[in-house]
């Protein structure tokens, strides 16, 4: 049987107190709780520095192009459907360069864990604001203070339907792994938006700032949307973090009945049987 350690490989290049680092061990304890066998497991991934798990985790990985993390996770789900897939990602990966992709694999419902690591500011390509940035933070580029408001990825995935929606923080290491294991257990897109401090470049977002803000509520029915919409805009003084909403519905992958059966990749291919197809288009 793995543990927590045996998933953990590589030489990571983060700073020293960095967030992922909590991120990445977390990930690691729920996998090996979860029991699932790096063969069986695939991380996907864009670019950032949260998309370098693939290469500090014991399992298949895979670099997309920045914001493109989405696309080759959907594809394995469903050339294979026996594969955990896991989604790892920044808020400008996720949130800006692949917002597009962000909004219509939540419609499609892809069997699919999105783990976000939210530091509110681009931290590979040196601290310009990203789309979690809050209003009036100063950084290297916006010099006059961020000026535009900021996205918020829970309210959004609630109104497009997103049956998992969840926040996190880097800080609460035991609730963080709890929730990623839910999130992979969930049947169907669940959204794990993870808020940890950059402390190169994000000087506001501090372990300090989050500390005296997030807290844990109560919620009584997790498929309350109006109570979980409310939850979501909650934000400044009060952080709330947890599993806000939680409503299994159809996959992606039930509403193809080709995918009954043996998974897509596992079965006999004969690219000469194609053939005749080809020649229609000649």
């Amino acid at each position: 049987m793995l543990s927590e350690k045996d998933y953990l490989v590589g030489d990571t290049a983060w700073c020293p107190g960095c967030g992922n680092f909590a991120i990445r061990e977390a990930l690691a304890g729920a996998l090996a709780e979860l029991k699932i066998e790096p063969h069986r497991l695939l991380i996907c991934s864009g670019i950032g520095q949260a998309a370098k798990i693939p290469h500090y985790i014991k399992a298949n990985g895979f670099n997309g192009l920045h914001g493109r993390a989405l696309p080759p996770a959907l594809g394995a789900k469903v050339a294979n459907k026996e594969l955990t897939v896991i989604v790892e990602s920044g808020d400008g990966d996720s949130y800006g360069e692949g917002g597009n992709h962000f909004i219509h694999n939540i419609r499609r419902n892809p069997n699919i864990a999105h783990l976000i690591h939210n530091n509110q500011i681009y931290g590979l390509t040196k601290g310009q604001a990203s789309p979690t940035s809050d209003p009036g933070m100063v950084t290297g580029v916006q010099t006059g203070g961020v000026v535009t408001p900021a996205l918020n990825p829970l309210a959004l995935a609630l109104v497009l339907g997103a049956g998992f929606v969840a926040r996190c923080f880097s800080g609460e290491q035991e609730h963080l792994k709890a929730t990623i294991k839910a999130a992979i257990d969930f049947p169907g897109y669940a959204l794990v938006d993870i808020l940890q401090p950059c402390i190169s470049f994000n000087k506001v977002n501090t372990y300090g700032w989050y500390k005296k803000r997030v807290y844990f509520p109560e919620v009584s029915d997790r498929e309350d949307w109006d109570a979980a919409l409310k939850l979501a805009r909650e934000w400044g003084e009060q952080i709330p973090l947890g599993i806000i909403y939680f409503k299994p519905r159809p996959t992606f992958e039930d509403a193809l009945q080709v995918l009954e059966g043996e998974p897509l990749a596992f079965r006999n291919f004969k690219p000469q049987e194609l053939s005749a197809l080809q020649d229609e288009f000649r």
